[in-house]
Formats: structure tokens, sequence, C-alpha cells
């Protein structure tokens, strides 16, 4: 394993500005958000749990002096430090599977992950030999119990990444033997879920019976407790029994919701109190009802001294793409970078108009964007907690389609993780030498620019054309809209209660980024957005560098992407990662010669090659009709049309694994982050943050005091 860089996500400056008010409020948030490792933890494997209690009793018991640890249990410090790497790993990852920092950008981007065996949630072997490990568990009796509950998964190869479940890959959101056997069974399960208005995201699904006769449970993530059976309101005579076991997750909601009372009295204004007793109340029940309606709150919160995200948000790791991981996050307010943002969001509508789908309709958008585009909340805050499998630098929230077109959306970058980039160039490699220098030097003010673009414009823009209602269209069905890719009129639209991931399924999230990260980079090379970060043809960066520079980081990123693809399977594991390899694929194929791979596998060399003096005349076209197709597949719900494009993109053939080779030989060093912490004393709140090692951040995850049941 290689030696993680750790970056320290310093925080002091922001929070000491706050109000004794403001410090209390972000204190018990981020208790509440903290209080939620537990469940990522049981979402991601059957043994992460024991092995975060493993790191957490070990520590305890030298009270963070590992060293003499080390000589009591008689084993030599490089094996402790093995150790230590991999606790640091594991914890920043929450769990033993690695999620790739590759371009976290992107689920804002930004959303979105993370490299360390190669693909996205690839499984954290510790490099501490296993009889080295049970020497240092063998100085507890409850440490030794747990290592031989543990040492079997902990040390084994396979289950090798997170997925569908397999010989080589495994899935803790479905429980159960064979319990993604039957499409049927779960084209029901689904079916009787959404007419009893039972939303996907915090819940998990157990399998159970005989394979002849199944019968299913949904574990939806509550304190209180209680089951039932539930059906489709037609359900066919073949239909399987599905019942609907709440309290998954309880002990865990029940400390997070002991935070979140003692954060109301804290909150600054009726909004935020608001929205707290709405989560609390979706916590309490499982109703995710309450839970949107928070979030529809949330929104309206515009630019908050502390901002805050709890709840089940993201579902990158269901293999079915709708069941999410908690999330829990809270950050304080960077006022100077907002303040550019908030200059960007005032001319966004206005570079709506630049889009391919809505260049030519003159003042009107056309029949695939909103007409009125409201600027969203865009605010750039300093990360105090954040209680995910990987850490964005962004992110762009809600993801009910619903809340965002009808009542809004935010945008929100995290600058203290955003500056970890600046010390990075990854994939530098794969630049031509003569070229290394800039690309390392110009790689951030691209890099920033194309995930602010991303998040806005990328995330923001868009229109479903729907039947909302039986009967009831957003558009007139008797004189649809022209399709721009065939020039006849559209043959499918949303019905009534369909989803974007609903209908796209296991395209939805790597699409949506994809799409996002197009629009990004379409937009990249307009004048009003570089003078707005102070990019101009006499800048010590020139507008020209930071367009050339993205558009070098486009090949860069899509041969890194390769990392998160296993032959094994012929699965991605990450779906940011897909995303960049599918957008240089096409570049490849599209752009006329603009870009050029050189392999060099006798010297393990690969290089990405671009024609500088061509970048816009050839590469913006070939990124229009690209972005064009997943834009109106999208509004369209033309999934099967978007399954056979981006299948077709994103599939890797021989060549390719030649590149993956490579790409995997000189992989990046993993990014974990260090946290700090806060606590009460005499009525104040203090900030502790630590030093930026394997030891600090095991030593902050251990003063978060995760099984304590007291506030």
């Amino acid at each position: 394993m290689a030696e993680p860089q750790i970056y320290q996500l310093t925080v002091g400056t922001a929070f000491h500005g706050l109000s004794s008010q403001e410090k209390l409020y972000s204190h018990y948030m981020a208790k509440a958000a903290w209080s939620g490792t537990r469940v990522i933890l049981r979402q991601v494997s059957p043994e992460a749990n024991d092995i975060f209690d493993l790191i957490m009793a070990l520590y305890h018991k030298c009270d963070g002096d590992w060293d003499a640890l080390a000589a009591e249990a008689q084993v030599n410090l490089n094996e402790t430090h093995k150790f230590l790497n991999y606790a640091a790993m594991f914890l920043s990852n929450i769990g033993n599977y690695f999620v790739s920092h590759m371009r976290a950008f992107f689920f804002f981007f930004f959303f979105f992950f993370f490299f360390f065996l190669g693909s996205g949630d690839q499984k954290i072997l510790p490099e501490i030999s296993r009889e080295s490990l049970r020497k240092l568990a063998s100085l507890l009796d409850s440490t030794s119990a747990i290592f031989n509950r543990i040492k079997e998964p902990m040390f084994a190869e396979t289950p090798s990444s997170l997925g569908f479940p397999g010989p080589f890959t495994q899935t803790a959101y479905y429980l159960g033997d064979e319990s993604l056997r039957s499409r049927e069974d779960l084209n029901a399960v689904s079916n009787a879920m959404e007419d009893n208005a039972i939303l996907p995201e915090n819940t998990r699904l157990r399998r159970s019976g005989t394979l002849e006769n199944p019968s299913y449970e949904i574990l939806q993530a509550s304190v209180e407790e209680d089951e039932h059976v539930i059906e489709a309101k037609d359900k066919p005579s073949s239909s399987v029994p599905v019942r609907v076991v709440r309290g998954d997750h309880k002990d865990e909601l029940e400390r997070v919701c002991q935070y979140l009372r003692e954060a109301v009295e804290h909150a600054s204004n009726d909004t935020q109190r608001l929205m707290l007793e709405k989560i609390h109340g979706s916590f309490l029940t499982g109703d995710l009802g309450d839970y949107k309606e928070s979030q529809k709150i949330w929104v309206t919160d515009k630019a908050p001294a502390v901002e805050t995200v709890l709840g089940f948000v993201e579902p990158y790791r269901d293999p079915l793409g709708v069941r999410a991981e908690f999330e829990g996050i809270v950050g304080i307010a960077d006022t100077a970078e907002t303040s550019r943002l908030h200059n960007l969001a005032s001319i966004a509508n206005s570079l709506v108009y630049r889009l391919p789908w809505v260049e030519g309709h003159g003042k009107s958008k056309g029949p695939f964007e909103k007409e009125m585009f409201e600027p969203p909340d865009f605010s750039s805050v300093q990360s105090l907690a954040y209680c995910s499998s990987l850490v964005f630098p962004g992110i762009n929230l809600p993801n009910y389609n619903d809340i965002r077109q009808e009542t809004g959306y935010k945008n929100i970058i995290f600058s203290n993780r955003m500056v970890s980039e600046s010390s990075r160039a990854r994939g530098l490699h794969m630049v031509d030498p003569s070229e290394q220098e800039i690309f390392k030097r110009h790689r951030f003010h691209s890099y920033y620019i194309w995930v602010v673009l991303h998040e806005i414009l990328g995330h923001g823009t868009g229109r479903f054309l729907s039947e909302t209602s039986q009967g009831n269209f957003n558009f007139d069905p008797q004189n649809p809209p022209l399709n721009p890719l065939t020039g006849k009129p559209i043959h499918s639209w949303y019905r009534p209660g369909q989803t974007w991931t609903g209908v796209f399924e296991d395209l939805s999230t790597t699409v949506d980024e994809c799409r996002a990260e197009l629009v990004g980079a379409y937009l990249i090379d307009e004048p009003q957005i570089l003078e707005l970060f102070g990019y101009t043809g006499q800048s010590d960066v020139t507008a020209d560098d930071v367009i050339y520079n993205m558009y070098l980081q486009l090949g860069v990123d899509g041969l890194r992407g390769l990392e998160n693809y296993d032959p094994t399977t012929n699965k991605w594991g990450q779906a940011h990662s897909r995303a960049h390899y599918a957008m240089l694929r096409h570049l490849l194929r599209d752009s006329d010669g603009l870009y050029t791979i050189h392999c060099d596998p006798e010297n393990k060399r690969l290089t990405v090659k671009l024609r500088r003096s061509e970048v816009l005349r050839k590469g913006k076209p070939s990124l229009s009709r690209m972005l064009l197709h997943l834009h109106i597949y999208r509004c369209t719900a033309d999934k099967d049309s978007c399954r056979k494009l981006y299948e077709d993109l994103s599939h890797v053939d021989e060549e390719a694994l030649a590149w993956r080779e490579i790409v995997i030989s000189k992989r990046d060093r993993p990014l974990v982050f260090c946290h700090a912490n806060t606590y009460v004393e005499d009525g104040e709140v203090k900030l502790k943050e630590y030093k930026p090692t394997a030891r600090g951040v095991i030593q902050s995850w251990a003063e978060r005091d995760i099984d304590s049941t007291s506030i």
C-alpha cells in the first residue's frame, strides 16, 4: 500500500470568526454528523465496525503512544507504521473500501472519488502482517476477540471491491443470499414501495426464504421500531411478500437526534430551527417525506454562517443507484470567496444561452431548458466536520429533482478541501516532460473554474419533459417538441411518478456527472467567466493557459479514470472515472486528431498530446456534440439511446487495458484528510486541530468519542 498523503483541513480562522451562538450550533451539528459514523461503516461491509473498534481500542490502550504499544507487543516499529497508515486510510474513508479522490470534484464534482488499488471502492488491504496485528491485538482480551472475528475478511483479497454481489464484489445494501438475483422480484419490491410512498434512500433490502419462495424485508433507517406488510396497488398473484422493518441504525440515529435537539437551541433563525425539526422527525420515523420538506427549507436558508448537510444523501455505492449513504457535513462560511461565487451566480442565466440546446432559440431557452434559471445559493465554506466515505471538494444538493426544479438548490465549495488540490498534480507523468512544470503550475486554476461551472451550470440546468400526473404534461403532447438529434418529435418522456434515477438506474449517476463535466468544460473559454476569476491575456496565468490546461486535463483524467475499471468483472467502480474515460474516448474519435495518446509499454510511459492551436476549433464542437446527446436523452427519458451511446464510449478495449496497466503502475498516493474537533469547556466552544500524520488522524477520531452515549 502506498503511504498516504495526509492533509490537514485547517478551519481555525473561519471558526474563530463565529459568534458564541454560532460556535455552539456548529459544535452540536458536528457532533450529530460524526454520530452517523457507524451507519456508514455498516453500509460498507460486515467487518467495518469491528475494524473501527479495534483501531480505537488499541489507541486507548496506549493513549496514543504507539511506540510503547509496539514495544509491549514485541512488534517492530516498521510493522506498527504500516498499521498506522492502514488505520488512517480506513478512518478517512470510514471503512475498509477506498473511494478514489480522483475528482471528488464530481459529485459536486465534485462530486465526487478515490485511488488505492485500482478500482473505485477498492478494498484497503493492510500491509502489516497478520501475525504482527495479532500480537498488537493480544494485549487486551477485547481486541483479541475482535481480531479473531475480523482476521479473515480484513486480510482476504476478495471481495476486492463494492458492487453487485459476486466472487469479487460485495454490497451491504442488499442482504441475504441471492439478494439481487431476480429482476422481477426487485421490480415487485420497487412497485410496492412506490405505491406505499416509501422512498429508497434510507433503506436497505434483505432477502430471505427459499429460492423458489423468497420474501423481502425493507430495512428502514429510524429510531422508532415496528414492521408491517406492504403490497402494490395492483398486486399480481405472483408478487413476492414484502415487509417494512423500521429501526435500522436505531442507536446511531437516536444519538444523532440527541445532538439535533441541542443544536436547535442555538440555531440562528426560525428557518434553521424548522429545518432541524423536520430532519429530526425523519430520523425518528424513517419518513423521507419529512426529510424532503427539510431540504426545501434548507434551500431557502441563504449563505448561513454555519452550513450543514445531514442525512442519507449520495447513492454512489448502491449497485442499483437508489439507496444512499449517510452523510454529515458542517462548514464555516468563507465570506471573501463566497462573494466571488455570488458574482458568477448573478450572470449564470446569461451563460445558459451559450449551451448547445439553447443556442438558436433567441430570447427563449427552448423546450429542453427551464425558462427561469434561478441563481442558486452559491457559497464557499471551510469544512469543520465531513462524515462521509469521501470528502468532496464541493456539493450540489438536494438530489431530489422536484425540489431542484420547483424550489431550488445550493452549490457549496469546501475551500480548505480545494486547497489540497493545489499541492497535487495527479497524472503528471502522462504529460509530456516539456510541459510538466507548466501543467503543474496551471492545473489548479483550471480545476477550480471547471468545478465551479460543473456545479452551478452542470447540475443546475436542464428540463425534464414529464407527464406530471395522469393526463397532465409540462409540454404539449399533441405538438411535442422536435428532438435536435433526429429532427423529429420526441417519442419518450417521464411518466407520472418516474424520476431520473429510477428510469436510468445504474447509468443515472455517471451520466449526470459526465453531463455536468461537459458543461463546465464547454463553457470554460467564455471571456466573461475567465475575467471574473482574474484571467485575461495580460494576467500571470493567462486565459489561454487556463483553457489549454483544462483540455489537457480532459485527456489525463480520462486515462486516470481507468484505475477505477475492474477488468476481472468488466465493471466500473466509480461513476466519475467512467465519465472521464467516456469523454476522452469521444474526443479521440470525434475531434479530428486533436488528441493523441502515445503508449510505450516497454518503458511504462503513457503521454497525452494535444494540439494547442486547435483546442477551441476542434475540441469545443466535439464537446458540444457529446453534451447535446446526453442532455436530450436525459430530458426525454430516452434510456435506451443513452445506454447504447454511453456503454460504447465507456467500453474498455485491449488498447485501453494496455493503458490501464501503465496508469496503475504509477498510481498516485492516496489522499487522507485530518479534521478538527470541537469541545465545550466552561460553556465556551474550543477548537482542536491535529498534526497531519497517521497518528494525528487516529487521535482525532479517538477524541470524537463515537461510542459515548452522553452529550
